[in-house]
């Protein structure tokens, strides 16, 4: 897509390509705090060149329209859980998945975990200056073990059998593994016990409903997971090694926007 620049009142403003925000803009050999989100991170392990130039360098990549389906459906099972968390009682899906020994965790900083934008499970990398967050979509508790359990929503409309094999083979799922390896990963590095099986919640349109009707209708599954963090602190040390070298790094070879900017600059030669 072809995105425009706009102000705050979404008025028309020229396009420059790079941040204006100095402190989202990391200088190497910085001693001063950095924050690098679940979001960016993926980034770096996508495509260093692409990583790099976006926070190191500032540019300013062009945008993607936002998933307001999706959005809606998360912020609508929030509300469900959030009353079993007011109750500390199970959800009506535990039920349904022999895990009545679960209930959403109830946590003063709940609300803060899952504002990824302002705030965001957060922890200082081993005495780094850079500051890991994510925001969680949310995380249930074990009564018996008071393990916590960490959980993502997934909304999509497939028609493929939903079975937890077939979903976390998908080649198009590796990013979602990836969140949860981080999210368990800084719930354990903020000195919480973690169950080493998370879940997603996929949410999964039927697409042979006889009509709209004014209505969608979605089946509920939960898909367990088994996260391993093992491998994270290799990458995140990697990463600031990266972000503290003043030379760009190589791209992926099959990174879609390093393609495009190089084929676009033999026209401007």
């Amino acid at each position: 897509m072809i995105d425009l620049k706009r102000n705050s009142k979404k008025d028309l403003v020229p396009a420059t390509g790079v941040r204006s925000r100095r402190s989202s803009i990391y200088r190497p050999g910085q001693t001063d705090d950095f924050k690098i989100s679940r979001g960016r991170f993926s980034n770096f392990l996508t495509c260093k060149r692409c990583f790099y130039l976006d926070r190191v360098m500032g540019l300013d990549a062009p945008g993607t329209p936002g998933w307001t389906l999706n959005e809606t459906t998360d912020l609508l099972l929030k509300k469900e859980f959030d009353e079993c968390r007011t109750t500390q009682t199970p959800h009506r899906l535990f039920s349904k998945n022999s895990l009545d020994h679960l209930v959403p965790f109830k946590h003063p900083d709940m609300d803060k975990w899952r504002d990824s934008l302002r705030h965001g499970l957060i922890k200082r990398y081993k005495g780094t200056n850079i500051i890991l967050t994510g925001g969680v979509d949310d995380i249930w508790q074990d009564t018996n073990t008071k393990e916590l359990v960490v959980v993502d929503y997934k909304s999509q409309a497939n028609r493929k059998p939903l079975d937890p094999t077939s979903y976390l083979s998908d080649v198009y799922h590796e990013g979602y593994k990836t969140q949860m390896d981080f999210y368990s990963f800084l719930l354990e590095e903020m000195g919480f016990s973690v169950s080493k099986t998370a879940y997603f919640l996929v949410c999964n349109a039927d697409r042979d409903a006889d009509g709209f009707f004014g209505e969608m209708k979605f089946s509920e599954s939960l898909i367990p997971y088994d996260w391993n963090a093992d491998w994270i602190p290799s990458k995140v040390e990697e990463m600031i090694e990266v972000m503290n070298n003043s030379s760009i790094p190589e791209g992926n070879e099959s990174c879609k926007n390093c393609a495009y900017a190089k084929q676009r600059s033999l026209f401007n030669a």
